[in-house]
């Protein structure tokens, strides 16, 4: 039985459909443990935003029951002009909002979060991992087919990490070691360009 009722982790469900152009992201630093009040706070705004969130196992007085936490704590992604940043502040769960200058990369992280969710594994967050040049990995096949990360190993799983850089945070899930190339690697075997294409 869960703690409390899941909140929904998008809105609209056509979020990532939209521009950067027309409709930037904003990312929300919040007062602690506001994460949910403020998800739905930009839902009755009618403010489009994303609140990833994982399923976690709690017992309690003999209980085991479910709760579900946010991947990034403390964070709300956002979209819109400033006037959704004006709505966004006058909530009063905000400590701040982030003025996003990577547009394309905070959305390209995101929509990988999103695209990991939608593969209906379980997602977990993770510390940052060590960097070591050639360990960046595309995988290949499967449900996480084209995303990108580090792989770690960790008590005989091998995992696949993946980052939010914006905010510096890190998530994973378990992965087969079969499915990933090294993006090194792809690239130095890379088949050379077309010579119409460097014309």
């Amino acid at each position: 039985m869960p703690l409390l009722k899941r909140e929904s982790d998008i809105f609209p469900e056509q979020l990532f459909d939209r521009s950067i152009e027309e409709s930037p992201w904003w990312v929300a630093h919040l007062r602690s443990r506001h994460e949910k009040m403020a998800a739905r706070e930009a839902r009755l705004l009618g403010i489009a935003s994303f609140l990833p969130q994982y399923e976690k196992s709690i017992r309690r007085q003999n209980r085991t029951r479910t709760a579900f936490i946010p991947l990034f704590s403390g964070y709300l992604f956002f979209r819109g002009d400033l006037g959704a940043r004006a709505e966004m502040v006058m909530t009063n769960l905000c400590v701040r909002i982030l003025e996003v200058k990577d547009q394309a990369g905070l959305d390209s992280d995101l929509r990988q979060i999103r695209h990991l969710q939608l593969a209906g594994v379980p997602i977990v967050s993770h510390p940052a991992p060590e960097f070591k040049e050639g360990n960046t990995v595309r995988i290949i096949d499967g449900p996480f087919r084209d995303i990108t990360g580090q792989i770690v190993k960790e008590r005989g799983e091998t995992r696949l990490v993946v980052s939010v850089r914006f905010i510096n945070r890190f998530v994973s899930v378990e992965l087969p070691r079969e499915s990933v190339v090294s993006e090194a690697a792809r690239w130095v075997h890379a088949p050379p360009l077309s010579p119409a294409l460097l014309s």
